[in-house]
């Protein structure tokens, strides 16, 4: 496979993660607890405190996982179970720029495999530290779920970034999908 083909098939797979989640939104379970789980902020899933080492469950749970307000859920059919997250329940681990049908696109991969591509339906958001000023990225991946942009994929992010001078302030920005996003100034 060509560089070029291996690039489109990422773009495919990005639409096909979409499709294939359980209808989450559809359950209205009795039954409510805790699930004695959580998300640590670098995206490692934990239950009762040790991590979970299986990757085909992390993933599996991943599809199940709703938030309410700023509540997370495991959610299933008949069980509604809270699960604690440090920050954001994923990690956006890798990203590529593909150009397609002359549009430039971001396709990122997060820690449980899920492939996203930048744009409308999924942006890209900055926040900043009160305290430090440190920037904390985040990509929406579905629903009210968003990825934490790894520091070296957002690194990347500005290495790839445009810029603009406004008042005398450079501003960085990225496109992807048709949509342009704020990096940050200086």
């Amino acid at each position: 496979m060509t560089s070029a083909d291996s690039l489109l098939a990422l773009l495919e797979k990005a639409e096909r993660d979409e499709q294939g989640l359980p209808p989450v939104h559809q359950w209205h379970p009795e039954h409510q607890g805790e699930s004695r789980m959580r998300i640590a902020r670098d995206g490692t899933w934990y239950y009762q405190e040790s991590p979970i080492e299986r990757e085909r469950m992390v993933r599996l749970f991943s599809t199940i996982l709703l938030r309410e307000g700023g509540d997370y859920f495991l959610i299933t059919p008949v069980e509604k179970l809270r699960i604690e997250v440090d920050d954001a329940p994923f990690v956006a681990t890798d990203v590529q720029q593909v150009k397609d049908g002359g549009v430039d696109k971001l396709v990122f991969t997060t820690n449980v495999g899920a492939h996203v591509v930048a744009g409308e339906r999924h942006p890209l958001r900055i926040e900043h530290d009160p305290d430090s000023g440190e920037p904390s990225p985040y990509l929406h991946v579905r629903d009210n779920l968003e990825a934490l942009i790894s520091r070296n994929m957002f690194y990347q992010l500005v290495e790839w970034a445009g810029h603009e001078e406004r008042d005398g302030v450079t501003h960085l920005y990225i496109d992807s999908d048709g949509t342009r996003f704020p990096l940050g100034s200086f």
